[in-house]
């Protein structure tokens, strides 16, 4: 356990999401980008707000794991691309 996990008072399953978390919101916009689609343009494929994206982006708390999982299949991944995604950033931490 990290510092920062011992100091939140999380425990390995609490850190362990939030690291997944983190990774699929980071890998969403590298997607995005790369796919050269805007957020609002992401926004109205999942029915939602641009504001909802960057939320998404920013892994704010109020964002569910469906919704970033929801958001990587309507840019075109596959769940092969989402473990890639999860792994790169598990092995970088």
């Amino acid at each position: 356990m990290s510092g920062a996990e011992e100091f939140l008072g999380l425990d390995d399953a609490e850190a362990a999401m939030i690291e997944l978390k983190l990774a699929l919101s980071d890998a969403l916009r590298q997607r995005r980008l790369a796919k050269g689609v805007t957020q609002s343009e992401l926004a109205k494929k999942l029915g939602s707000s641009q504001s909802r994206v960057a939320k998404m982006e920013a892994s704010d708390p109020s964002v569910t794991m469906d919704l970033l999982v929801r958001s990587h299949f309507a840019l075109g991944a596959t769940p092969r691309d989402l473990a890639k995604a999860i792994q790169k950033a598990t092995q970088a931490a």
